[in-house]
């Protein structure tokens, strides 16, 4: 009896441990959210860029705490310290763990906006999008509020529950998708189309953005691995086909954009978008597959978001996150069948329903938050503002201010 007691204390303890590690490998993901974010925009936004980022991170947990993590998942947080010992704090690493998906989606939202979002509004959405948006859709696939009964629909339906590992609905398309309103009602940053004319800005700082997708790529394998949420069922299957989906996203990146680096670094996060889904049941090979036709589906539909529909999303949040968001879950439905050596127990239609579920949620929400928040506030800085950069803007600041020092 002791040492059932024992072992059972063991392997909560090892729990608590497990998704705290995971926990903090995603909050350093956000540190990679906003560095490829520096690296992307021109010198004299790059303060916000990181501003933003760190502020997100902040407001979410608040949010998410007190509303987003109850709506999601039916327990309050709200009570004595004492009620936590019993089980160590596992439900509050578990909090912990979770609320990092959840500032995600602010974190993609702010690569399509940069350059011209006033920082009031945008914070304000990053606490809607952690409290209300995000959790109500976590809550149908995931949480323990509406999935049960939703996902039991679901597979009556369609023949099996939506699956979706590790995020690429829920979290990567979710966060892409309801980016695109917001984009389209800021509008093109300054001098970007110039009499229907595409003028590209280019990336201010190639070092900075490679430090980022690095940082992104080291957190992702706690993001996609230790979303087993338990010790007992850790697999080695999720961090290699991780590792193939990002070597299948960087080799696309070379070919398909031509050596061009902005590609190269994003493939590899394209390709860890696209496998979330399926990191648990498919094979390494159809991984590597995924991270390859992921890195083709970025290149390709950056280029005619920017040039020919003229969008000026800024680090390519939609075709990155976005459809390659909606395209790892179909993928999972595909690679994830036995003939294709996955492991099964997934429905293709269910995965195209949960991808259309998902760009219609987006949508929606994307729209009704940021042209609330326009209407009440407005969304863009003014001209002079946009032209002086948000650093000084917004902070008061620059980047490099011994620059504007004259010795």
């Amino acid at each position: 009896m002791l040492a059932e007691q024992g072992l059972s204390h063991l392997i909560q303890s090892l729990n608590v441990l497990y998704l705290l590690i995971g926990a903090v490998m995603i909050l350093g993901m956000h540190a990679g959210f906003a560095f490829l974010e520096a690296g992307t925009v021109r010198r004299k936004n790059q303060v916000n860029a990181l501003v933003k980022i760190i502020v997100d991170a902040s407001v979410a947990t608040v949010a998410y705490f007190l509303i987003g993590y109850p709506i999601a998942h039916k327990v309050f947080l709200l009570k004595p310290a004492a009620d936590y010992l019993p089980t160590q704090g596992l439900e509050l690493v578990r909090f912990f763990f979770l609320l990092m998906f959840a500032a995600c989606i602010s974190a993609i939202v702010s690569g399509g906006v940069a350059e011209r979002m006033k920082f009031k509004p945008y914070i304000t959405a990053g606490f809607f999008l952690a409290g209300i948006v995000y959790p109500l859709f976590e809550a149908l696939i995931w949480g323990e509020r509406f999935s049960p009964e939703f996902q039991s629909w679901v597979k009556h339906n369609f023949g099996a529950p939506i699956h979706d590992f590790a995020g690429s609905m829920v979290v990567h398309a979710l966060g892409g998708i309801i980016a695109l309103p917001a984009i389209l009602l800021l509008g093109p940053r300054m001098g970007r189309y110039v009499e229907g004319k595409s003028r590209p800005i280019p990336i201010s700082n190639i070092p900075l953005l490679a430090l980022g997708s690095w940082i992104l790529i080291i957190g992702w394998f706690g993001f996609n691995v230790m979303s087993s949420q338990n010790i007992e069922t850790i697999s080695g299957l999720v961090a290699v086909n991780s590792l193939m989906a990002t070597a299948g996203g960087i080799i696309g990146g070379t070919l398909f954009g031509k050596n061009d680096p902005g590609f190269i670094h994003n493939g590899a996060l394209a390709g860890l978008v696209a496998i979330c889904a399926g990191s648990d049941i498919v094979n390494p090979v159809g991984a590597f597959v995924i991270g390859l036709v992921a890195a083709w589906i970025f290149v390709k539909a950056f280029v005619y978001e920017q040039e020919k529909l003229k969008i000026d999303d800024v680090l390519g949040v939609v075709p990155l996150h976005g459809l390659n968001g909606l395209w790892g879950g179909i993928a999972a439905g595909i690679f994830g069948q036995k003939f294709l050596w996955g492991v099964g127990g997934v429905s293709l239609l269910s995965q195209i329903f949960g991808a259309l579920l998902t760009t219609v949620y987006g949508l929606s929400a994307g729209y009704i938050l940021y042209g609330t928040l326009k209407a009440i506030f407005g969304l863009r800085l003014s001209e002079e503002e946009e032209f002086q950069g948000s650093d000084l803007s917004i902070h008061h600041i620059t980047a490099y201010p011994e620059e504007r020092i004259k010795f």
